[in-house]
């Protein structure tokens, strides 16, 4: 029997912290996404709110605390505990929101969307799931709360043209606070107190591995595409929300298009995705969503005035932006070093959240100063680069990245292991860290036998999980 057949289940306790961190998790970001759709029609009625740089600056304010404290939050929660920096988080969140909510002017707006993302918690989020679950299921935690992020979008932009016609802006601020401070009791009473935290390489960024990944040219590749995708699509949302007024569409009607725009495109991507996995096609799909994404903003450079056609292209657009966003996390495991997974995953989540305030304040400066088409100018030289660069980049290999527990040992004796698994048929990397108590393997997709770890690690005390 192989490693991968033990343990096939999570415990109650496992599924307990994985449903309970996802729905933090998810809440936090549903808080955050929320208002694009409908934030620019309210900040025209604010003092100041007719500076579209203003508001696109309220729009992405989040994303540089977000960039500048996430990384440092999860160093924190090393020090101090996972909840108590969660605690934390959630209450400058639910603050933020009280700010915002109450706030009579775009600049009091701005403010409260700085303390919002200033609840950088993700990293604390992770680790503690880390923590929490055994290695042989800590992929599916982490894959399970991944998800929560693409599913609380499509939720945040169907319901908040119907939370605007009932409560308003100030008063959605005013709910995501309020269910900010309930994820607080969530967090207590939900989701279990770890036996041990420790520090996990594969969720957590370590500053001895930056230089490792801030050196590594395919990495930064990805982390300009993540970059691009979310300054992108923070830009947008200055103008897709007043082309379909434009059009004709009211704005408590613009749900009509976003639903079913949302739903098709994941949709139709779930077949692109099995099909790069398993054909080793990765690189090439890449490019083509590349390619459909700058072909879906150009076309809603020149839809702008068609209800029908403002939906083709977000439809075009989305299906690029969903496939991308599933696709780049997959990306960063198999190019990243084996013993810098979390180093890497850190520097990308940080690099998205600064394009998020790059793409919405630069968007709302062109915008306001120069028009539309200066804005669709500044993204498509965005995706431009992308495309370029993801047509130069090298084709990730057919890997998946797996992990081992192993036994107590001394660090001569982890080396020596690490070394004695590098020499496996199928094994490209391997590193076994005594502190973590864990072999890390970046495995090829074929010719890799798993009972050959098995045996050398232990036999079946070793438990083993592929990513």
């Amino acid at each position: 029997m192989s490693a991968s057949q033990f343990h096939e289940k999570m415990s109650p306790t496992e599924l307990r912290a994985t449903a309970g961190l996802a729905g933090v998790y998810g809440l936090r970001m549903f808080g955050l996404f929320i208002i694009l759709p409908v934030f620019a029609f309210y900040a025209e009625d604010l003092p100041g709110g007719n500076d579209y740089m203003l508001i696109g600056i309220a729009l992405g304010a989040y994303g540089l605390t977000q960039a500048l404290l996430q990384i440092p939050f999860g160093w924190l929660s090393d020090r101090i505990g996972r909840k108590p920096v969660i605690y934390m988080g959630l209450l400058l969140f639910a603050l933020g929101s009280f700010v915002a909510a109450t706030a009579d002017d775009i600049y009091w707006v701005i403010f409260g969307r700085i303390i919002q993302g200033a609840g950088a918690i993700s990293a604390a989020i992770m680790a503690l799931a880390a923590d929490l679950t055994r290695e042989e299921h800590r992929t599916k935690a982490m894959a399970a709360i991944g998800m929560t992020i693409g599913t609380t979008f499509i939720i945040s932009l169907i319901v908040a043209p119907v939370l605007n016609q009932w409560i308003g802006v100030p008063g959605i601020f005013a709910m995501t606070g309020i269910l900010a401070l309930l994820a607080i009791v969530v967090v207590r009473k939900v989701i279990p107190d770890p036996v041990i935290s420790r520090f996990h390489s594969d969720t957590e960024a370590s500053a001895g591995k930056f230089g490792n990944v801030l050196s590594n040219t395919q990495l930064l590749r990805l982390n300009y595409g993540i970059f691009a995708l979310h300054a992108t699509l923070m830009a947008l949302w200055l103008v897709v929300p007043f082309s379909l007024r434009s059009a004709g569409l009211a704005v408590d009607d613009h749900w009509q298009i976003y639903l079913p725009v949302l739903v098709v495109s994941m949709l139709l991507i779930i077949p692109v995705i099995i099909y790069g996995e398993k054909k080793a096609k990765l690189k090439q799909v890449f490019v083509a969503a590349v390619t459909l994404l700058l072909v879906g903003q150009v076309m809603l450079a020149f839809t702008a005035e068609s209800i029908w056609g403002t939906a083709m292209a977000l439809l075009i657009f989305f299906m690029a932006f969903n496939l991308l966003e599933a696709s780049l996390p997959s990306l960063i495991s198999k190019i990243a070093p084996v013993g810098a997974k979390g180093t890497a995953i850190g520097v990308y989540s940080s690099t998205q959240f600064l394009g998020a305030f790059v793409g919405a304040a630069v968007g709302g400066f062109l915008y306001g100063n120069y028009g539309g088409y200066a804005l669709y100018a500044f993204c498509g030289l965005l995706l431009v680069v992308w495309l370029v660069l993801a047509i130069t980049m090298k084709a990730p290999g057919a890997v998946r990245s797996k992990m081992y527990h192993v036994k107590e040992m001394d660090n001569t004796r982890a080396v020596h292991l690490s070394k004695k698994l590098s020499a496996l048929s199928g094994v490209n990397e391997a590193l076994v860290l005594a502190n973590e108590r864990v072999a890390y393997l970046k495995v090829e997709m074929k010719g890799f036998d798993e009972d050959e770890v098995v045996k050398l690690l232990g036999g079946e005390n070793t438990d083993g999980v592929s990513e």
